[in-house]
């Protein structure tokens, strides 16, 4: 292809990128000023949680059908939409005068950020049609989450000191009109030739799933784990995730095909988002509480003690996408799993906090796991798929991140309030009864580690790529027929 057609695939991942930048860093930038925003608004440890996963939550719902939507509608329009939604949610949550305004303004923010990075995602695959060009770009893609990590609690830790916790959301306005002129003017429009019919019901079910799900994890130290509220929530969530199975089978058009989760590298990469983005939530609230509220720093020294982590994260991105490309995605997959689990090992039975070498040794192997991780999840969700369904397939990707990221902060928040941690949070005194609390939180970001590692190992080998390829192929021919049909 000319030279100038490749600057203009590199332009399109460069503006896909920025949306994804402005996520990224408005939720690590957040993590820093949570014990700010805990104080000025006098929440508890739940509400915190709030906070992050009123967000997390409505994303997670929404991203499949924005998805779908983007294949159907146009996906620069979908990206354009939500680039405004986004924006706007941000002026909003900038505005916010109490606790419930912010939790409901950040649903406005999730609805558009459902718009884009999904969106973005079957854009580039759509633009970088060569698998090996491909598998680089989503490497450069993950990259940005280096750069959010990297950028996120420095940017929160200068404005939430010198200017004030809102500022957070005021970095969002120019990066965000930005991207929205640049995608109108640059980025070409694309749709799926045959539009999946929109799953009004599988999505009600998705939403059931996970909002009752997460809500009765948050509650249940303060309400109990064996009350009517949390018990309630058990049983809707298990009543709708049968009823999502047996409705989405028996669709023409589902929300997500079944048949794909028959792949297993497919299905292995939506378990090992969960855990993986799980980790990372529950390692970032443990952290932040941990770096402000017992150590007794400043949210920009907080955000400077992370830097390790989040550099080589940024530099391990881009190395995991052309490893990927070409050795496949098991190396860094079993790589990213071992790091992340040795971390919060070193933190559950080695207490990293007490030394400063320990800490950052922790910090230098989680942000390496983290890094090798991202580019080949992403792109095993959208070589698993015909580049038709490239929207849905990137929202699977996204979908399971969010979902990991919900639950891991949902996890982790209830395990610290079950314990004396309850109490030891904003009370420098009692830091010992934090770090006590803390150690079965950290054996559940190991255990995502080491989850992650078996799930590699499980479903990246020779014999289930044979079957993934199966799948791809019989999809392929029935899209091919159906198309050949509506013709």
């Amino acid at each position: 292809m000319p030279e100038s057609g490749r600057r203009r695939r590199l332009l399109v991942l460069a503006i896909c990128c920025t949306s994804l930048l402005i996520v990224s860093l408005d939720n690590t930038a957040l993590n820093v000023a949570l014990p700010t925003m805990r104080a000025e608004f006098g929440a508890s440890v739940s509400g915190m949680q709030w906070t992050l996963d009123a967000y997390t939550l409505v994303l997670a719902s929404l991203l499949m059908p924005a998805g779908a939507a983007a294949d159907r509608l146009g996906r620069r329009r979908v990206f354009a939409t939500g680039l405004v939604l986004f924006t706007l949610g941000s002026l909003l949550c900038s505005l916010a005068p109490g606790l419930e305004w912010l939790v409901a303004f950040r649903v406005v923010q999730a609805v558009g950020g459902s718009m884009l990075n999904p969106v973005a995602m079957s854009i580039i695959t759509n633009t970088f049609t060569e698998p090996r060009e491909r598998a680089r770009a989503i490497g450069a893609w993950g990259a940005v989450v280096g750069v959010s990590m990297a950028a996120g609690p420095l940017v929160g830790g200068l404005l939430v000191d010198g200017v004030g916790w809102r500022a957070v959301f005021w970095v969002n306005l120019p990066v965000g009109l930005t991207a929205l002129l640049l995608t109108l003017r640059f980025v070409p429009e694309s749709r799926a030739p045959r539009p999946r019919r929109p799953d009004r019901v599988g999505q009600l079910l998705v939403m059931t799933l996970l909002l009752s799900l997460t809500y009765g994890i948050i509650e249940a130290p303060a309400a109990g784990w064996g009350s009517p509220l949390v018990l309630g929530c058990a049983a809707v969530a298990v009543a709708a995730l049968v009823g999502l199975v047996r409705y989405e089978s028996r669709r023409e058009d589902p929300l997500i095909d079944p048949r794909f989760f028959r792949s297993p590298p497919f299905s292995g990469a939506t378990l090992i988002a969960v855990c993986g983005f799980a980790a990372l939530a529950g390692f970032l609230f443990l952290n932040t509480l941990y770096l402000q509220e017992v150590r007794g720093l400043d949210a920009l020294d907080a955000g400077l003690y992370v830097l390790p982590m989040a550099g080589l994260t940024f530099l391990c991105a881009p190395l995991s996408g052309r490893l990927t490309a070409t050795v496949g995605p098991r190396p860094p997959l079993l790589a990213a799993g071992t790091a992340m689990a040795a971390s919060g090992v070193l933190f559950a039975g080695f207490r990293a906090e007490a030394d400063d070498t320990l800490l950052f040794t922790a910090y230098v192997l989680f942000g390496l796991g983290f890094g090798l991780l991202n580019a080949p999840i992403t792109n095993t969700a959208v070589s698993g798929m015909p580049r038709a369904q490239a929207g849905v397939a990137a929202a699977v990707a996204s979908t399971s991140r969010q979902t990991g990221s919900a639950l891991g902060v949902a996890v982790i928040g209830a395990v610290l309030a079950s314990g004396p941690a309850g109490s030891a949070v904003g009370d420098p005194g009692h830091g010992a009864a934090f770090l006590d609390a803390a150690r079965p939180a950290w054996w559940i970001v190991a255990g995502c580690g080491a989850a992650v590692v078996v799930l590699a190992a499980l479903t990246s080998g020779p014999r289930a790529t044979a079957v993934a390829a199966r799948v791809l192929e019989a999809a392929r021919s029935e899209e091919e027929d159906l198309r050949a049909r509506a013709g």
